[in-house]
């Protein structure tokens, strides 16, 4: 009997040893991204039996998870933009986060798939006795299952971490277009403050060459009536302010409402989108979920037997999850096909990435130029106001023919505030895209 026990524990013992051992994963982490490294991560070649990761497996960290760990923010430090993105981070609710560790967890699960398996046995004899066992049993040959199943729970972690980056990502995103609609709601304020001077200036000059017969009644009304959109147009720009300030104090830690100035972010990096990122991890994760269909497919191999025997019963024992029918052959068929599927989906999001950002970085030009275009315009507006003003004061021009060119200029000066936040607005645009609004550190 003691030699039956050694036996069956040395064969436990000795599949054991033949599986090797496991090392900690993610040494130096700089961020939660580097800290959720599966444990058991392996890399993508194509071994059959269950053995465990060997060593050089087990110290490879994710491409994916480092790259994003090592992004750095276009945000200048310390401008306005920076402090709104910290301000938001700080109050995120970390959802993304939370799914991260469970995702984390599970991996460090399946990274200890490789071991022995203990299971309780319990069956009533002929005789009504209840008779309880435990069943050890370790698997010797797999076609690679146990091995995808690792990969399947690394590829887990890695989709979670491409979620938490676009989280955050698209919380900066959300706090700096509230700030930038903030912004030019306060520059539009001040700009129609001004204007509201000079036809309030315009209306009391009307006003009064009607008082003294000079002008006719109707062109006083029509300056009232401009005057009074000029009015309206300043207070849409203060609701817009408060709306947005209103929004955004609401997602931060901190008050923003003292934040004022646009400042331009860095040159954006070439570093693949977080759409390409995304769509990689789901080609690794459909790629492990192949591969493990295909083991169910294949006779597999174990070895296992009772403790309460004594080992009297060890055996090898083989088979396959799935049974095979006629459509065995299509199934496996599909399976393969399905990994040709998932490299095309890389290709295509890769493709829809480029022309959108090739895209981005056109308008921004175009806006850029766009924006220089409208400045030579205002400069000319100015000076044909100014012309008109000195002939005004000659007595050689009516008011009503300052006031179109008044409403011309002031025409130019919002349209140059509309480009000037549509070119900042287009480069958030790019670098949410890119992710790397959030320092990953900082993630």
């Amino acid at each position: 009997m003691r030699q039956s026990k050694r036996a069956l524990a040395g064969a436990v013992l000795a599949v054991t040893a033949l599986s090797g051992c496991m090392q900690d994963f993610g040494n130096g982490a700089v961020s939660r991204f580097l800290q959720a490294l599966p444990d058991g991560a392996s890399g993508s070649q194509n071994v059959t039996k269950a053995a465990a990761p060997n060593e050089a497996d087990a110290g490879a960290p994710s491409a994916v998870i480092s790259e994003l760990a090592s992004r750095s923010s276009v945000l200048t430090s310390g401008s306005s933009y920076d402090q709104v993105a910290a301000g938001v981070l700080a109050a995120d609710a970390r959802v993304a986060e939370a799914e991260l560790q469970v995702a984390q967890l599970r991996a460090e699960a399946a990274s200890k798939n490789w071991w022995p398996t203990l299971s309780p046995r319990i069956s009533l004899t002929s005789l009504g006795d209840v008779v309880a066992d435990l069943v050890i049993e370790q698997v010797l040959f797999d076609n690679g299952r146990k091995k995808a199943e690792r990969d399947l729970a690394k590829a887990d972690v890695e989709l979670a971490a491409v979620a938490l980056s676009e989280n955050s990502n698209d919380r900066v995103y959300d706090g700096l277009v509230l700030y930038l609609q903030a912004e030019e709601g306060r520059e539009a304020a001040d700009l129609y403050e001004q204007a509201l001077k000079d036809m309030g200036q315009f209306e009391w000059v009307m006003n009064e060459r009607v008082k003294g017969g000079i002008s006719d009644f109707s062109d006083l009304n029509v300056v009232k009536q401009k005057l009074a959109d000029l009015r309206a147009r300043d207070s849409a720009a203060r609701e817009k302010t408060d709306r947005a300030l209103g929004e955004l104090n609401a997602m931060s830690a901190t008050q923003l409402s003292r934040l004022r100035g646009l400042r331009a972010i860095g040159s954006t990096p070439s570093t693949t989108s977080l759409s390409v990122l995304r769509a990689m991890v789901e080609r690794d994760r459909q790629i492990a979920q192949a591969k493990i269909q295909r083991a169910q497919h294949l006779p597999g191999l174990s070895v296992g037997g009772g403790v309460r025997s004594g080992g009297d019963n060890i055996a090898l024992t083989g088979g396959t999850d799935v049974a095979w029918g006629l459509g065995t052959g299509a199934s496996l068929k599909a399976i393969e096909a399905t990994k040709v599927t998932a490299d095309r989906k890389v290709t295509e999001a890769r493709d829809i990435s480029d022309r959108a950002i090739e895209a981005d970085q056109r308008e921004i030009a175009a806006l850029k130029r766009q924006a220089d275009e409208v400045a030579e315009l205002t400069k000319q507006a100015k000076q044909n106001l100014d012309f008109f003003q000195s002939q005004y004061d000659a007595g050689t021009r009516q008011v009503m023919d300052v006031v179109s060119v008044y409403e011309t200029f002031l025409n130019t000066l919002e349209k140059a505030l509309d480009l000037k936040f549509r070119a900042a607005l287009a480069e958030l645009d790019v670098a949410k895209r890119l992710g790397v609004l959030a320092d990953g550190a900082r993630i």
